[in-house]
């Protein structure tokens, strides 16, 4: 029976210090970054090499979930007031029949942005290996990142690891069904990519260089 109580008692510990642990990076991501966060109008000022809009779900006709496409629609605007020369989409597109980056690229050209200023990025499986591709593959040195408020702070904390001067754009016009689930996921996917940022590791796909300076075109499949 001691040793039992001994268990629990060390189980409770290591439970609390995990928590801890949880909280204070967390707090961490959040707190170094949320001054990165700006409104439009500052952002429009910013003249960066891209305005980079971060993929999510896709609906099962292939059209954007609320959620993206209201990332979107404020990309598309930061691009109309100059805030970046080109925008790059970046989203999952590592299955044939589950592509977030042609309604993505969709949803820019229906608005009337060029098709050589869109660019996309067909390996972005998660929000860390977006930013070390944005930097790696397309040479980003200066962005403009859009998402959602709870999303960026960890988006502007791993685009300061790869060396990327970057600010954040919040895209949140509505209430999102779901919201206590992200949030939640969230929490947990600060602590893994403070943990990839820190040991810089790779992202699952890499590839030749393509400068976000050139033609979009190159990029199309």
């Amino acid at each position: 029976m001691k040793i039992l109580k001994k268990i629990i008692r060390w189980l409770l510990i290591a439970a609390a210090a995990l928590a801890a642990a949880v909280v204070v990076l967390n707090l961490i991501v959040v707190l170094s970054t949320a001054g990165r966060i700006v409104s439009r109008e500052e952002a429009a000022s910013f003249d960066a090499d891209c305005v980079l809009v971060l993929g999510c779900g896709v609906l099962a006709d292939g059209s954007p979930s609320a959620m993206l496409a209201d990332r979107l629609d404020e990309g598309i605007a930061l691009y109309e007031l100059g805030a970046g020369k080109k925008l790059l989409m970046s989203g999952d597109h590592g299955r044939k029949y589950y592509n977030e980056v042609a309604a993505m690229q969709k949803r820019a050209e229906d608005a009337g942005v060029p098709p050589e200023d869109v660019f996309l990025d067909h390996a972005g499986f998660s929000t860390y290996d977006s930013l070390y591709r944005a930097s790696a593959v397309f040479g980003v040195k200066k962005c403009v990142i859009v998402t959602q408020r709870y999303h960026l702070y960890r988006a502007l904390y791993a685009a300061r690891a790869m060396g990327i001067e970057a600010v954040g754009v919040a895209s949140d016009p509505r209430a999102y069904r779901g919201a206590l689930y992200f949030g939640a996921r969230e929490c947990a996917a600060r602590v893994k990519d403070f943990g990839m940022c820190l040991f810089h590791l790779d992202p699952v796909v890499l590839g030749e260089p393509i400068p976000i300076s050139g033609s979009g075109l190159v990029t199309r499949d």
